[in-house]
């Protein structure tokens, strides 16, 4: 029993979350040196070390969840302790939460930070992928089957809107939307979710316009056009023409590894937000390929676990954990190179931060999970199907193993 689990976990995909950590590791240190020494004087390796400590608990975590059945987290106990814990560490960090980024979203232990916004993202992906897998039955009943489960998700995007964290609570939204999707609905029900949303939101925006169309928000779309114009390039257009400097002197073999010069001062959070400008930099289009196409493998082999995975928890919890790490990776590639404005989400697996890579952790240990489930179904549940329909004949009749 236990060789033939250990020969239906997808190593692939485990292999592929090992590289990218591992890189990681090495471009944190790479890119984080001299932050770390105008920070914490002599100390260059400092996020290093604590990228280490966090890479360890990310281990631990990875194995747990990849070894532990998902579909215990369906238990109505584990759900409502999901839901309730989220909502309580939202709600208290706007109470007892660290100031950092402009925004009241961490909670401080001495040196460790920890940011509940993103494990709410997972508790998101398990919380839906658990409601809307029970209700296959009536997941078109707008009423019954679509909105109860969106209080959640409105409740949780909005306290992490007021923190304020504007770029999470849009990628917590876009998560769900990705699960919304996949769980059945029609094109109508689609259509009703969009109005619904619509109706929603236009009076929130228009009563607190002032506070969410704020002058240097509205400068993170303005400088897209031309970061380098006199009026931005010193301001709100430093950091995106600080990042394209370096992506461009990266061209396609980069400068090597350790020897960005941007990251020196010149680009601000080089090892968290704009760690893919130092790896162009660095490393050139070979570091961005290498990356890039490890998260690619992650989330289409994420998508093909979805499709395969007969059981609706799994199938959605897969497809949840996939728009996770899409979501992410696309939103951050884009603020780097300028296509959307920048709004502070992490590259997953690679960016300085133990709050992500914890999520990240439990998120990937579950894809495996999952994968592994579907892999020992198909492959040893197809066999014992084929014996038990074996025909036998003797003395003429037929009889049926």
């Amino acid at each position: 029993m236990v060789k033939k689990i250990l020969k239906s976990y997808d190593y692939s995909l485990i292999i592929a979350v090992i590289l990218l950590c591992a890189f990681g590791l090495i471009m944190v240190y790479s890119a984080s040196m001299a932050t770390a020494e105008q920070r914490y004087g002599v100390q260059s390796d400092y996020f290093y070390q604590k990228q280490k400590m966090w890479l360890s608990c990310f281990a631990v975590i990875f194995l747990f969840t990849a070894i532990a059945p998902y579909k215990m987290m369906q238990f109505k106990k584990f759900l409502i302790v999901t839901v309730v814990s989220s909502i309580a560490a939202l709600f208290g960090v706007l109470v007892f939460g660290h100031v950092a980024g402009n925004a009241e979203s961490w909670y401080q232990f001495g040196s460790i930070k920890i940011q509940p916004s993103e494990f709410v993202k997972l508790a998101v992906i398990i919380y839906l992928s658990a409601v809307y897998a029970k209700k296959q039955d009536y997941i078109n009943q707008f009423n019954k089957g679509i909105l109860p489960p969106l209080i959640f998700l409105f409740i949780v995007c909005g306290l992490i809107a007021i923190q304020p964290d504007f770029g999470t609570a849009l990628v917590v939204a876009l998560i769900a939307s990705t699960i919304l999707l996949c769980s059945g609905l029609n094109l109508k029900n689609v259509a009703k979710l969009l109005v619904a949303a619509l109706v929603v939101l236009t009076p929130i925006l228009l009563v607190m316009q002032h506070f969410i169309f704020t002058e240097k928000r509205m400068s993170r779309f303005a400088i897209l056009g031309n970061p380098f114009a006199a009026k931005y390039v010193n301001g709100a257009g430093f950091h995106l023409a600080n990042s394209l400097i370096a992506i461009g002197s990266g061209g396609i073999n980069g400068l090597g590894l350790g020897k960005s010069i941007q990251k020196l001062g010149f680009l601000p959070e080089s090892h968290t937000d704009f760690i893919m400008a130092v790896i162009a930099e660095e490393l050139g289009i070979w570091g961005v390929g290498f990356v890039v196409l490890l998260i690619g493998y992650i989330v289409l082999r994420g998508i093909y676990i979805g499709l395969q995975c007969k059981d609706p928890f799994g199938s959605l919890l897969a497809f949840g954990v996939s728009g996770l790490i899409g979501i992410q990776t696309f939103i951050n590639l884009a603020g780097v190179s300028g296509i959307l404005p920048l709004i502070g989400v992490p590259l997953p697996f690679i960016s300085y931060g133990g709050s992500s890579l914890l999520t990240l952790a439990a998120a990937t240990g579950i894809l495996v999970n999952v994968s592994m489930f579907v892999n020992y179904e198909k492959k040893y549940k197809n066999q014992k199907e084929q014996v038990n329909n074996k025909l036998h004949q003797r003395d003429g009749k037929v009889y049926y193993l």
